[in-house]
């Protein structure tokens, strides 16, 4: 049965057995909770609340966000999982926690396709490579041979362990043939954090957290990890154009809540979710965070964790981490 059907029979299965009409005509009836499961200041943070500002204002019921950072997000994308599935409790998804954590782990404590119910896709976002502006190198070329005449001297800082932005390094390392150290966080917050202090020479992080630091002119970014350009970041070369040809990881960020959730509450949360991102001050927002948005319905959420979750696995395997 594909992954697709399955979230049909699952979504089935829940709303014959715990919502009755009028409980679905009363949905919700009370506050949302957005668990975002990295600490406040990164790019899922920015995401997700200017999500759930919007959908709280068209549910007429407040969504309030949860940072629960810790373990790459795969400690608060757990707790999600084990949640009731009525409606109330949600993640926001990100390639990081559904993508690359299975792969990474021997164990999350969750199945991506098996333990949630997707309601749709929100968007994507590649990641920067940003270093301090006291860093000596102004281009990749000058990084690489900076690390290979220093190796295992030149430290990177990620959003934590098995997070897109460590695989991410892990995998710009092994495919410039250089020797990193990885430095983890409890998000992408503390890392940037760390990175504007000095304390660390270079981070990958994603544009819609790196952005208003590299325009003040506090860190400097040297490429961006998708095939095309940013039109925050315009001037920025792509990993590829900086001479390392093929390089492609970008980041996905969507709204899932536990299996089981009745469907009827998938698809109007997924309607709410696709008004939210329709409107102008949702596109403006994100835009302006380097955030493309890329609406669907929750099949395509479904069909889309599947073949990211695949794609990162040969990135994870190409990177040389072992899993933990």
């Amino acid at each position: 049965m594909s992954f697709r059907n399955k979230l049909l029979c699952v979504a089935a299965i829940g709303l014959s057995a715990t919502l009755t009409p009028a409980n679905a005509q009363n949905y919700p009836n009370r506050a949302i909770t957005l668990v975002i499961p990295f600490a406040p200041g990164g790019s899922t943070s920015i995401v997700g609340r200017g999500i759930a500002d919007k959908m709280s204002e068209l549910l007429g019921e407040k969504v309030v966000v949860d940072n629960r950072p810790g373990a790459g997000g795969t400690i608060g994308t757990k707790a999600v999982a084990k949640s009731d599935p009525d409606g109330y409790t949600l993640v926001l998804g990100y390639t990081g926690t559904l993508a690359i954590g299975p792969s990474l782990y021997k164990s999350v404590g969750y199945d991506p396709r098996k333990d949630f119910a997707p309601i749709g896709l929100i968007g994507n976002a590649p990641n920067s490579l940003v270093v301090n502006p006291s860093f000596p190198a102004k281009t990749v070329a000058e990084l690489i041979a900076y690390a290979k005449a220093n190796p295992g001297k030149v430290n990177f800082g990620s959003a934590g362990a098995g997070t897109a932005s460590h695989i991410t390094g892990e995998y710009f390392a092994r495919t410039a043939g250089i020797t990193l150290v990885h430095i983890p966080y409890k998000g992408t917050g503390p890392a940037l954090t760390d990175l504007l202090g000095g304390h660390i020479p270079m981070a990958f992080a994603p544009i819609p957290a790196s952005h208003p630091n590299v325009t003040a002119g506090k860190l400097r970014a040297l490429a961006v990890t998708s095939t095309t350009r940013s039109g925050l970041l315009p001037d920025v070369p792509t990993m590829a154009e900086a001479g390392l040809s093929g390089f492609d990881a970008s980041l996905y960020y969507g709204l899932a809540a536990p299996t089981g959730t009745p469907r009827v509450i998938i698809d109007k949360l997924n309607k709410v979710l696709r008004d939210a991102l329709a409107s102008e001050e949702v596109k403006r927002q994100l835009g302006n965070d380097g955030t493309e948005i890329t609406p669907g319905t929750p099949e395509d959420y479904a069909d889309f964790i599947d073949k990211d979750e695949k794609k990162w696995a040969q990135l994870v395997k190409a990177s040389g981490v072992e899993q933990e």
